[in-house]
């Protein structure tokens, strides 16, 4: 069975295809099939992943899955939620190459983080990764699977690996930041691990894989 991935993330293919093996499926990026990305104007995890997994579905004719994922603090009331990616507006140049760009997104995501939480007790926090896959774009009965990774704000960031805002979430469960675990431990921990895992017993219960 083809599973299309509603992203053109080879980290994010790479890291599911790696899950998802169990289940005999051949995952394929979206991109592979000049699937252009879906618009995510809905503020939950949940209703952005369904809309990615149904526009790649359509244009696939077939089977797909998405993944919305974030942080979500606490005392900023779940924020910067399904905005993690862009919480800082960006006034600098768009940068040629993507993952400079990225990577200064990210610092500036940080600094603003960082700001926000100035003289704030409650640090408490957690990456949220939701998976939603159909059979069709009008699939009835989507399959939806979320994680929680849960961790605090640091005051200043640990680590120099990972992405986004790894380096400021610390893991009392680990003792460890997320930009100081090996991309192995990462993988295994995380929340879109966590995810992932409850949707392959949905995937094998519901859709008879495996």
């Amino acid at each position: 069975m083809r599973l299309v991935l509603a992203s053109n993330n080879a980290k994010k293919l790479a890291e599911l295809g790696v899950l998802f093996a169990p289940l005999g499926l051949e995952l394929v990026a979206q991109n592979t099939l000049g699937i252009d990305e879906a618009e995510e104007p809905h503020a939950t995890f949940l209703e952005n992943a369904l809309a990615k997994a149904r526009h790649a579905a359509q244009r696939a004719g077939g089977a797909a899955i998405a993944d919305d994922s974030g942080l979500c603090v606490d005392a900023l009331e779940g924020g910067p939620g399904v905005r993690s990616a862009v919480f800082a507006d960006w006034y600098g140049p768009a940068l040629s190459d993507r993952e400079a760009h990225r990577r200064a997104q990210d610092d500036a995501n940080n600094r603003l983080l960082l700001e926000r939480l100035a003289g704030v007790s409650d640090r408490r926090a957690r990456y949220v990764s939701t998976l939603v896959a159909v059979r069709a774009v009008d699939d009835p009965e989507p399959l939806v699977a979320t994680g929680r990774w849960h961790g605090e704000i640091l005051g200043a960031p640990q680590g120099a690996g990972g992405f986004g805002y790894d380096p400021l979430i610390h893991i009392p469960a680990l003792g460890r930041t997320v930009a100081t675990l090996s991309t192995g431990a990462k993988n295994q921990h995380s929340h879109r691990a966590i995810a992932a895992s409850s949707m392959l017993a949905l995937m094998r219960e519901v859709w008879h894989l495996g």
